[in-house]
């Protein structure tokens, strides 16, 4: 396996978001190849390595993928130092570890710190397809909550001040007399402004503007 079998550079990131996107970090270069092979016959996009740091390297250039898949024991950057380092770095991309079986407790540990999976040698082919897919499930779910997250954050700055008061106010539980009392407006003009906020944030109910507000810490 040389050092990445498939450039790695800034065009990695036009892959179709269709089409997984799995980086491979194996130094073996059998079964790199191997795995490799199976993984682009299945329909995704392999990015391969044979070393952690250059797969580091290229994230660092903006690879961007949804699944790391590596060997625990490799050369210098070992899978677990590989889990590190993607930690220092806030990458929350999911990590499959191939392990053997005397490394099993390793595994463990890598679980606990939040790997997604491990996977004993030998790798079985449907096995490995399944973690991936999980993998990729997962990264996408959480790629989604991060974008309607932003989209709520956008949605409250748009708001005036006094919008943005009446919400808070709201989503705390308070009447609408309550809220005018404290904010020293007219009960008609609460009435309003709540409900321009409950369009502007796309809630059909008080319940939903306290989910929404809750989500973004508000």
């Amino acid at each position: 396996m040389t050092q990445a079998m498939i450039p790695c550079d800034t065009s990695a990131t036009k892959v179709a978001a269709a089409r997984p996107r799995v980086a491979l970090a194996e130094d073996d270069f059998l079964l790199g190849s191997a795995l490799q092979e199976r993984l682009s016959e299945r329909g995704m996009s392999v990015y391969g390595f044979s070393r952690a740091a250059s797969l580091l390297e290229a994230l660092g250039r903006g690879l961007v993928i949804d699944c790391i898949v590596s060997d625990i024991r490799m050369p210098e950057l070992t899978g677990l130092d590989l889990q590190r380092e993607l930690t220092s770095r806030n990458n929350p991309t999911p990590l499959i570890l191939i392990t053997a079986y005397g490394e099993v407790e390793l595994a463990v540990t890598a679980l606990k710190q939040g790997a997604h999976d491990f996977l004993l040698k030998p790798v079985w082919e449907q096995r490995l397809i399944a973690s991936i897919e999980s993998a990729v499930d997962e990264n996408s779910r959480r790629r989604s909550g991060q974008a309607e997250i932003a989209e709520l954050r956008r949605r409250v700055a748009d708001l005036s001040e006094r919008q943005r008061q009446v919400m808070e106010l709201a989503v705390q539980g308070r009447t609408n007399k309550e809220i005018a009392m404290l904010l020293k407006i007219s009960f008609r003009t609460v009435e309003n402004y709540r409900a321009w906020v409950m369009e502007r944030m796309g809630a059909d109910n008080l319940a939903d503007l306290v989910r929404m507000a809750a989500r973004i810490g508000l």
